[in-house]
């Protein structure tokens, strides 16, 4: 009778002439890992900026209302006080929005270096992973074929 070959064994001799280096994979968590956390720094500032800004323009807001809410002797003067009061909002509004729109800009920006940088080191960390692997494969392959 002809035995039948144990395959769990050649799977372990093939898998053992080529080994696997996992500290790539642990480069690339850890990069991965110290990306998210500068992302959400940028994040967490923008939020903390835009909160600012919501809350200046509510207090401000509220000022005028309490201006434009007081009692007038003369009819004439609650519609001055609106006036007064829709001309101020219009340009809060657009300082406000204006503010806004350097906050974005800014994490924008800021988003768009940390990406660049995580790129360009996610590229040189590839191109060295490959080469080491080239050589360790190149090392097996000649040690598999003076065995033989």
């Amino acid at each position: 009778m002809t035995k039948t070959p144990d395959f769990a064994a050649m799977m372990k001799d093939m898998m053992g002439a080529f080994p696997v280096d996992t500290s790539a994979v642990e480069d690339m968590f850890k990069n991965g890992a110290a990306l998210n956390e500068k992302l959400s720094n940028v994040a967490l500032e923008a939020a903390g900026k835009s909160a600012e800004i919501s809350s200046t323009w509510t207090k401000e807001a509220l000022g005028k209302m309490s201006d434009m809410s007081k009692a007038k002797a003369d009819p004439a003067d609650y519609a001055k006080a609106a006036t007064d009061f829709a001309s101020a909002s219009a340009e809060t509004a657009a300082e406000n929005m204006a503010a806004f729109a350097e906050v974005a800009k800014k994490v924008q920006m800021d988003t768009v270096e940390l990406l660049m940088a995580a790129g360009k080191e996610v590229t040189e960390e590839a191109t060295a992973a490959v080469k080491k692997a080239t050589e360790e494969v190149t090392t097996a392959a000649k040690k598999a074929a003076t065995a033989k």
